[in-house]
């Protein structure tokens, strides 16, 4: 039996913390971090700076779109999506369908 992963995210999908977490930026760390009951997972850069955009409103597409703003980089989506499935697979973020608007 494979132990590897076969999620699926979609970059119309919306993604958020899940609960236990929390993101918070620690001083004493100079870093952000997931903190749960049982401890504090320290992020590097471009995950912190992922899941800070991952508010459970904006789709993945749009948290991309913010970054490669933000770097002044394109060609995110497929890195952010590397990241995310890692992140799902540990349950620091939840998946939802996307939002309609009408």
């Amino acid at each position: 039996m494979s132990t590897e992963s076969t999620i699926s995210i979609d970059a119309q999908q919306v993604a958020s913390v899940a609960k236990p977490y929390k993101l918070q930026f620690e001083k004493a760390q100079d870093s952000w971090v997931l903190l749960y009951p049982e401890g504090m997972v320290k992020l590097n850069g471009p995950a912190g700076e992922i899941l800070q955009r991952c508010d459970g409103k904006k789709n993945i597409e749009s948290v991309v779109d913010e970054l490669e703003a933000a770097f002044e980089q394109k060609g995110l989506l497929k890195d952010v999506i590397a990241f995310l499935e890692i992140a799902l697979d540990k349950r620091w973020v939840a998946l939802s369908a996307p939002v309609e608007h009408g």
